[in-house]
Order: structure tokens, then C-alpha cells, then sequence
């Protein structure tokens, strides 16, 4: 009985409301009560009737207003507040914020809507679609009703280029066989025309023809064949100028390394230039090595312009981290330069590199707070100091510098308060510093990176830590979205002292404990490759990282260690195992919002000759704050064996 009382109230204010709308609506107006869309097809094909009716319901304008059954309480709101005095205040955020004007009905154009839906759908491929819409008033709602009839579509029969320049439609067919994307007995649509005026525009770019762009291409489609097949004749849209037709090789490439907006722009003649490998740099303050230069631009003079070619060279400027703005820019040569007379059919570019460099000293600091999952809390002061060009070649120099401090308040731990002091030194090379020549022309410079680090870390009631780390590592991406690490020489010393008493007693007569605490050096190589989905929002995102280490293979060789911790290096016993580990991740989208992920990790690490053991450092731990949250750290595997709490 109560829930038919609360229903009728419903509905009384429902019409009480819906009436007061209506009187504050303008004489002979409606409000607009959004579309229906009836879909039907012609026979001999198949096709979603529901997801076109979505299609079609989403192209159809205006939006109606937010109603709730039938009662546009946004709109009732609007009239409710009235007109405010000022575009300012809390009644005009009150009319923006939670209210919405009228939609009248007199908005409303049927016809265009219709053409809408005919041309959408004959851009899918369904030629002599037919679409009509109408409206129908009830009360004072205006409602728009649709009827689209989907033909049957049309597939790829043929495609055929016609093209005056014979050069042009020789570059365009050699690579037409086998890269198409206008695939025979596919339907045709507007979106794979596109794509292909795109591909082809791409593939001329990288041919020389520097002036073309898709927009020059044109595409007829030819629907009076029979069983519904199309062809497709595309050709060079009419006066089209002849120097889109026409290859050009590069002619002269000038850097301006020193390039700023604050002054004029610079002289862009050749006098008194330095050139450097067939470049004229304009470096007058000897700012930069011109290695510097010649080895981030992938081409040189009499080479065909490229599209790939100069997006590669912009992307190894920007990602040297030297420069903080990089602009480039072509003009054409004059008819008198040099190679402008070698070859009267090829016309020449000029290549302008304009670069403003980073400032070249910086240094920071920052101070923060954290908390731990086994109840420690703290504070850390990180101050980082960084030369990004300290030899002249783009190479960065960085001083890195840690001071942190950490307690807890629980019962167990108190003061048994942690310190961390630490610094790191590094140095990174933008391109391969190896022993032998190396093929670079990628999309991203390469890095080679030498670090040397030190940390002091006291366990106040425990032990002191010394760690010392020395490494040198090269880095390299082939593509985007691959990256490759090598790290030759990795050594890390670790030495334990300062034991408490308390921390002698528990230890007792626990081997690994013991072990773990001895100077211990691990001198190891490792390789590392990372590969991804290009697309984050792709249907299907791919994720796989591998990563193989070996430690101790030259000095277990050179002191013929067999049996575990019997050989020591300048007193501290040398570690050695082979461990490799794999990450694979994959995540399939389902529907709009919704995603199943999938990860597969799989590890193994041998330990050997002078190890009984893997390094604390290059254990394999499951649980805990960085793993799975539920279980504590090392409860859970690898393995079967049950760990202490001083393990812990």
C-alpha cells in the first residue's frame, strides 16, 4: 500500500512538473524527444540490423535533453531558476552546473539527418542505400522517426592508377602488388580508400617526390558492374603542379646548433661554414663536437629525400637530450647550385636544422615522506646534479646524492631506526662506445652508460651495509617499440659489519644468514629485451620482457673454484649462477570498458662452483608490497622451503 502511495506521488509530480515545462515553453514550440530509427535490408547478405540502428541513432542531431521517465527535470530546473542577472554567482553555477536549456523541436532538420545516414553508409560500402525521416508530435514532445533501407554492399573488383607521369606510376606500381590495402573481393569503403591515399603518399615521400600529399590523389568507383563488385580508378587530381610530380635529392644540409627565437634568424648562406662530413654547421662558440651532427643525421647531399629519413634525424635530435627545441626545414635549391646542373629531371632541397639547446647546468633537489608496509616510516632528501653536455658530444654527466631515515612505532622495531646515505655517478654517451664498428641509424640514438655508486645503509640494532657498484651497460631501440640492453661488466661488493650482539645470538648457527653476511662480490653480464603493443588502445596489447645474467664465469675459471664459498677476490668470496627470468603479459579487450589480462612470469636461477646459493640481491621473492599484497614476503615461494622470521 505504501509502495502505490510513493508511486502516485511519483507520477502526479511527474505531470505536476511536465506541465510547468510546458507553460514555460515559447508559443508553438516542442521539445525535442530524440529519434527512432527503423532499419531494414535487401535480401542476399547479412548484416547487424542492431549495430547499424546504433550507428545511425548516434549521427542523428540534436542530442535530446536528460530525462527521467519522460520528465526532462534538467529542463524543468532550467526554467525553475530563471534567467540570472550576472554571468557570475551561485545561481548562474547552479543553472550551468546542474541544469540544460530546452531543445526545441524547430532544431530538428529530418532531411539532413537522412543524408547523413544515406552518405554514412554508402561510405561503408552500401551504394543506393535509401533514408527518409519524418516527425510526429505528441503533447508537447516532438519526436523524429527514421527509415534506412541498407542496400547490398559493394566489393573490390579491380583497382586501376592513371597517372600522366610515367615515372610517378612506375614508383606507384612497383610497390602496389603486394602492399595494397584495397584487397580484392573486400568491401570497399571510404576508410581503406583513405588509408590508401595515406600509403602511397607515404611510400612517394620516401621516393623524393618532397610536394606530394594525399590530397592530390583522387578515387572514381565504377558500381555498374554486376553481382555487386566495384572498380577502382584512382588518378592525380586534375592541375595537379608539375613539381609534385617531380623526385628531388638533398643539395646542401646547414645545422644552426645555437638557435634561439630571442635574435634574428640566421644568415642562411655557406660562407665561412665548417663542414663535417658533407654538413654545414654554424657553430661559432664551438658549443657541440660535430660528430655531434653528423651522426644524428641519417642521410647526406645527392641522397633521394625521404619522409622516414628526416623524421629520424628529428627524432635522434630531440632524443639526445641536449637540445630543447629542434625544427627543421626544406626549401628548394636554386637552378644554379651543382647538382641542380648534374641532373636537370631531379630538382634539389636545401636542409635546415634549427636547434636551441638545453640549458646546459642543472641542479635539484627534493625532500618527501613515505611509509612502508612492514609499519616503517620516514623522510628522503635527494639532491641531483646533471651536465648534459659535458665533453661537447650531448653527453650526461649526473651526480646523484641520498640521504634518508626511516622508524617505526610498533613495539618490535622501535629503535631500530634505518639510515641510508648513498650517491651515484654516471655518465651517458649517446651512441655506442664499443670496441667495433656498429651500424647506427635507428629512430632513437643509442646510449652508452657507465655508472659507479656507493651506499652506506645501517640497521641500527642489526648490522651496517656497504654496497659499492660499478657498471657499464649500452642501450639501443630498433624500433619503438623494442629496446635492447647489454650490460658487459656489472659489479657489485657488498660487505656486512657492525653486527650487534643481539643480532650475533639470533643468528646462531644459521648457514645462510652466516653466508649471506660475508663479503660477498657479484661480477656478473647481463642482457635484457623489452618489447610492447605500439598502440595501448589496440584490441589485443602484447608485453614481453626477458632478461639473462651470469655471474662468476672468468673468476670461477681463473681460481678453479668447485665447491661452494672456497675462493675469495681481495678477501671477499665472488658469486656464481646463471639466471634467467620472463615476463609476458597479454591483455584482450572485450567491450568498451571491459579488458581480461593475463601474465605469465616463469625464473630460474642456478647457482654454482663458488655459491651454494643466489645472491640475496637476485633471489626470486614472491609476495609482499611489490608482488602479490596478501602474503608476506618469501611465504609463498619459489619453492617449498619455510623461512624464519630473521630470514625475513
Amino acid at each position: 500500500m505504501n509502495k502505490l502511495i510513493f508511486y502516485i506521488i511519483i507520477l502526479c509530480s511527474t505531470i505536476v512538473l511536465s506541465c510547468s515545462v510546458r507553460k514555460k515553453m515559447p508559443p508553438n514550440e516542442t521539445l525535442y524527444n530524440g529519434s527512432k530509427v527503423t532499419v531494414t535490408k535487401d535480401s542476399g547478405f547479412k548484416v547487424s540490423i542492431k549495430s547499424i540502428r546504433k550507428q545511425m541513432e548516434k549521427i542523428t542531431v540534436p542530442e535530446k535533453n536528460k530525462m527521467i521517465l519522460g520528465w526532462p527535470y534538467k529542463v524543468a530546473f532550467w526554467y525553475a531558476l530563471g534567467e540570472p542577472k550576472k554571468q557570475t554567482g551561485f545561481k548562474h553555477w547552479l543553472r550551468t552546473k546542474f541544469a540544460e536549456p530546452p531543445v526545441f523541436g524547430s532544431t530538428v532538420n529530418t532531411k539532413l539527418n537522412s543524408e547523413n545516414m544515406k552518405g554514412y553508409l554508402e561510405n561503408q560500402g552500401y551504394y543506393r542505400t535509401k533514408a527518409t525521416g519524418d516527425t510526429s508530435i505528441k503533447g508537447y514532445k516532438l519526436t523524429a522517426k527514421y527509415k534506412v533501407t541498407v542496400a547490398h554492399p559493394y566489393a573490390i573488383n579491380t583497382i586501376n592508377w592513371k597517372i600522366d607521369s610515367s615515372q610517378l606510376l612506375t614508383d606507384i606500381l612497383n610497390d602496389l602488388k603486394n602492399k595494397t590495402l584495397l584487397i580484392p573481393d573486400e568491401r570497399v569503403t571510404l576508410d581503406k580508400i583513405k588509408t590508401e591515399r595515406s600509403r602511397v603518399d607515404l611510400l612517394l615521400k620516401n621516393k623524393g617526390y618532397y610536394y606530394f600529399n594525399p590530397d592530390y590523389i583522387i578515387a572514381y568507383i565504377d558500381t555498374s558492374l554486376k553481382n555487386y563488385k566495384a572498380n577502382i580508378y584512382m588518378s592525380l587530381k586534375p592541375g595537379t603542379p608539375n613539381a609534385v610530380k617531380r623526385t628531388y635529392i638533398i643539395n646542401n644540409i646547414v645545422v644552426f646548433p645555437n638557435y634561439t627565437l630571442l635574435k634574428p634568424a640566421p644568415d642562411t648562406s655557406l660562407a665561412n661554414l665548417k663542414m663535417v662530413d658533407s654538413i654545414y654547421i654554424r657553430d661559432t662558440i664551438n658549443k657541440f663536437k660535430p660528430f655531434v651532427f653528423s651522426k644524428s643525421i641519417t642521410y647526406r647531399p645527392g641522397s633521394i629525400y625521404s619522409l622516414t629519413e628526416q623524421n629520424k634525424t628529428l627524432n635522434r635530435f630531440i632524443n639526445l637530450g641536449a637540445f630543447k627545441f629542434v625544427k627543421n626545414r626544406f626549401e628548394a635549391a636554386s637552378i644554379s647550385d651543382t647538382l641542380q646542373r648534374l641532373n636537370s629531371a631531379t630538382n634539389g632541397l636545401n636542409a635546415y636544422y634549427y636547434l636551441t639547446p638545453q640549458k646546459k647546468k642543472t641542479i635539484q633537489a627534493e625532500i618527501g615522506t613515505f611509509g612502508k608496509s612492514n609499519s616503517y616510516v620516514g623522510g628522503q632528501l635527494n639532491i641531483n646534479w646533471l651536465n648534459r653536455n659535458v665533453f661537447k658530444g650531448a653527453e650526461s654527466f649526473n651526480v646523484k646524492t641520498y640521504v634518508s631515515y626511516e622508524t617505526a612505532s610498533i613495539d618490535s622495531l622501535k629503535n631500530n631506526n634505518n639510515y641510508r646515505i648513498g650517491t651515484e655517478i654516471s655518465l651517458v654517451v649517446p651512441r655506442f662506445f664499443v670496441p667495433f664498428k656498429v651500424k647506427d641509424n635507428n629512430l632513437f640514438p643509442p646510449r652508452t652508460r657507465f655508472t659507479l655508486g656507493y651506499e652506506w645503509f645501517r640497521r641500527q640494532q642489526l648490522y651496517t651495509k656497504n654496497f659499492s657498484r660499478i657498471q657499464y651497460e649500452v642501450n639501443w631501440k630498433s624500433r619503438v617499440n623494442v629496446e635492447q640492453t647489454i650490460a658487459p661488466v656489472s659489479i657489485t661488493y657488498t660487505n656486512t659489519s657492525g653486527f650487534s650482539p643481539k643480532y650475533l645470538a639470533q643468528v646462531g648457527g644459521n648457514e645462510v644468514l652466516r653466508l649471506s653476511n660475508l663479503p660477498e662480490i657479484v661480477s656478473s653480464s647481463f642482457y635484457n629485451f623489452l618489447t610492447s603493443t605500439t598502440y595501448p588502445n589496440a584490441a589485443n596489447i602484447f608485453y614481453f620482457n626477458a632478461n639473462i645474467e651470469a655471474a662468476g664465469n672468468i673468476a670461477g675459471a681463473a681460481t678453479g673454484a668447485k665447491t661452494g664459498y672456497s675462493k675469495t677476490i681481495a678477501g671477499a668470496y665472488f658469486a656464481q649462477y646463471v639466471k634467467a627470468d620472463f615476463d609476458f603479459r597479454y591483455t584482450r579487450k572485450l567491450l568498451k570498458d571491459l579488458y581480461i589480462a593475463n601474465r605469465v612470469i616463469i625464473g630460474i636461477g642456478v647457482p654454482y662452483g663458488n655459491s651454494k646459493f643466489l645472491p640475496f640481491s637476485r633471489q626470486f621473492i614472491i609476495g609482499g608490497s611489490s608482488s602479490l599484497r596478501g602474503f608476506s614476503p618469501r611465504n609463498i615461494g619459489p619453492g617449498t622451503t619455510l623461512t624464519s622470521a630473521f630470514q625475513q
